[in-house]
């Protein structure tokens, strides 16, 4: 673990200012909701790269339930499950038109982990996140039912044979928690992909797996079924509702960047920009509006998760989070690509 706290500190992961500046000069061009008079005359396609019905679809239909009334059209989610979330970006990027009326809404951090496992089939130049709308942490779970009432229980047992931990995807920010702790303290985990956090909880519910690795949303609400017993982020967020879970850095003495592993976001093509900067400029103005409108809260409580995670950020913002992950994935890519600890 001594080459994860010296080459991730928190310097190194906060660097990639350099590569943000298109994203920013695109965000930030001269262009007022006037230039993109008859904008837009149609509703909007999203592409959804996982299933219908889980967290991303939830949020993005609080989110667009609202959007719709400020831009003027509805939205209309396409869902393309399948490959840990390559499937939808790849059809998104073979299919979708640069006219700015065809959207992806994906989540960053495991799908730009997919990315650093193995290469998409496009150019990942020619795609980017503008609009980052959630930030939920990685964290570890059990039932409580189970025997591990602490992480210091887990890891005990972790040395003692191997655990199965439920995770929704292999190269997730959750996993790579659970395996750069498993390096840290010489426990053995065996992360098992269970295809979403429906099935993850599942998993774990049932003693079927160990214990768990996902964002931290759908756990805190099932309290009265599930333990969080680490959280893999700077702070814990949600003391009140996770047992007051500590962070690793915290227990374990490590210097590990905060895994954020729920970080929902709008992506598009990078031409679409360049060809309508008058239509993207009124698809930011009118993205804060949405997030700006009381009705917005109200949309997103009846998803359950927490308010805390909420916030808006910029294309460059979005970027950064995104450059940032792929290099701790690339610190660790032979544990995303299944070697066990």
């Amino acid at each position: 673990m001594k080459d994860f706290d010296s080459k991730l500190d928190r310097r190194t992961v906060l660097k990639g200012g350099a590569a943000l500046a298109g994203a920013a000069a695109a965000s930030s061009l001269p262009f007022g909701s006037a230039f993109a008079a008859g904008y837009p005359d149609r509703n909007i396609k999203v592409y959804v790269p996982t299933r219908e019905g889980g967290g991303a679809d939830r949020l993005l239909r609080s989110v667009t339930g609202v959007w719709k009334n400020h831009i003027g059209t509805n939205f209309e989610p396409s869902f393309f499950p399948g490959a840990a979330g390559r499937v939808g970006y790849e059809k998104y990027m073979g299919l979708a038109k640069d006219d700015m009326y065809e959207f992806l809404f994906g989540n960053m951090g495991p799908e730009v982990l997919n990315w650093v496992v193995k290469k998409p089939t496009f150019d990942l130049n020619d795609f980017q996140y503008f609009a980052q709308v959630d930030s939920d942490p990685g964290i570890l779970f059990v039932s409580r039912r189970s025997k591990f009432k602490t992480v210091d229980d887990i890891i005990a047992e972790g040395k003692k044979r191997t655990l199965n931990v439920g995770v929704s995807r292999l190269a997730h920010p959750a996993t790579l928690g659970a395996l750069a702790l498993a390096k840290h303290t010489g426990a053995k985990f065996n992360p098992i992909p269970l295809s979403g956090g429906k099935n993850t909880r599942a998993g774990v519910a049932t003693g079927e797996m160990d214990l768990g690795a996902l964002p931290s949303g759908g756990i805190v609400n099932r309290a009265k079924t599930f333990k969080v017993v680490l959280m893999f982020s700077h702070t814990n967020p949600l003391p009140g509702r996770s047992d007051n879970a500590p962070t690793m850095n915290a227990h374990f003495g490590t210097n590990m960047p905060s895994l954020i592993a729920g970080s929902r976001a709008f992506g598009i093509k990078k031409s679409a920009i360049a060809k309508h900067p008058d239509r993207f400029a009124k698809v930011e103005e009118t993205l804060k509006k949405a997030f700006a409108d009381p009705a917005f809260k109200e949309a997103y409580a009846k998803t359950k998760s927490p308010w805390e995670f909420v916030g808006l950020r910029s294309a460059a913002q979005a970027k950064e989070y995104a450059d940032n992950i792929a290099k701790i994935g690339a610190e660790f890519k032979d544990l995303l690509a299944g070697k066990q600890t």
